[in-house]
């Protein structure tokens, strides 16, 4: 088994690593090498003040006089070192102007996680444990509502209801902690449907289970057999579920900030595309994938260990191949031959 998880989590990081790389060259590709280079446009624009001076040190940073493949190799060595580049605007490093914003979006998103997994274990659990007159049916229909309203709307709803009328948090200070609780509810909701969907539905599978069936005749409650026996493997899919709406969290939270009027990578990124500050939104994007792989890289690598079930599959597959390719010899048939005929 050892051996096995080995050799999966080597090829996962191998893959991982491949995948990020592409990203990467699709990013700078779509930016520099397309018609219509942003770059040499902007920095050619006479309404855009670039003295000769500054054009000739963009240039030479980025290499812009050089082959594409030249401005491609020094563009990716840069972000494997963390040079994520200058940004053509501010004259600062992009990296410090990432990481001076990307903590409130990245807090924002994990709250909001921590929303949608509630919001789902709640639906889940309602709609196993209540009986259908005390709403069972509506509950379960939460899940279509929350994925069928947009963020903003939802956005709108939240700002309207709690900050305009009931004034549990105002917008000017849109980085406290009840504003960010908001925001997190806002960006949550959405999430929480495909959430509760998987709950739902593996929730249904457990507890058809014969071990859930040998438990209630113990006497257990709805209460505790959820808790004790259908919660845990009831939730393991819900690991794999997070790591792919990881991009959702994201770019969502560029909605929400901007909702909210949070300071965040959602501020940024909409700043950099009004100024065409093409060395800030590489980088955003290529955060974005460096991320989003990291996460269901790890998701991967958690699962098996998690699940005893995953475990054992990888055991039987090792077992199952040995057996099939057993070694044919005579001696073998005259054993079968002689047992056959006692």
């Amino acid at each position: 088994m050892r051996n096995t998880y080995l050799g999966y989590l080597l090829t996962r990081v191998v893959q991982a690593i491949v995948v990020i790389l592409v990203a990467y060259v699709v990013t700078f590709a779509v930016i520099s090498i397309l018609p219509g280079d942003p770059v040499s446009g902007m920095l050619n624009n006479p309404e855009n003040g670039f003295t000769p001076d500054q054009v000739d040190k963009i240039v030479a940073y980025y290499k812009l006089d050089q082959p594409i493949y030249v401005q491609l190799w020094q563009s990716l060595s840069r972000f494997l070192t963390g040079d994520l580049g200058i940004s053509l605007r501010s004259n600062l490093p992009v990296s410090h102007m990432i990481g001076s914003v990307a903590g409130s979006t990245f807090a924002l998103a994990g709250e909001a996680l921590l929303v949608a997994l509630v919001l789902a274990f709640a639906i889940g659990y309602g709609t196993y444990a209540l009986p259908r007159w005390a709403g069972r049916d509506v509950l379960r229909a939460f899940p279509s509502l929350f994925l069928s309203v947009p963020n903003y709307v939802i956005g709108m709803i939240v700002l309207v209801v709690f900050s305009f009328h009931l004034g549990l948090f105002s917008v000017v200070d849109s980085q406290g902690g009840t504003a960010t609780f908001f925001a997190a509810l806002t960006l949550g909701i959405p999430v929480s449907a495909q959430l509760a969907e998987v709950v739902i539905a593996n929730l249904n599978g457990e507890a058809g289970q014969e071990y859930a069936t040998v438990a209630r005749s113990r006497g257990l409650t709805q209460g505790r057999l959820f808790v004790l026996h259908l919660l845990k493997p009831s939730a393991l899919p819900v690991v794999t579920v997070i790591a792919l709406i990881v991009g959702e969290l994201l770019g969502g939270a560029v909605i929400t900030e901007q909702i909210f009027g949070r300071d965040g990578l959602g501020n940024l990124v909409q700043q950099s595309v009004t100024t065409q500050d093409t060395p800030v939104i590489q980088a955003v994007v290529s955060l974005a994938a460096v991320i989003f792989v990291v996460v269901n890289l790890a998701a991967d690598l958690v699962y098996p260990l998690l699940d005893p079930r995953v475990r054992a599959t990888h055991r039987i597959r090792r077992r199952v191949p040995a057996t099939r390719s057993a070694p044919f010899t005579p001696s073998a048939l005259t054993s079968t031959g002689k047992a056959g005929s006692r």
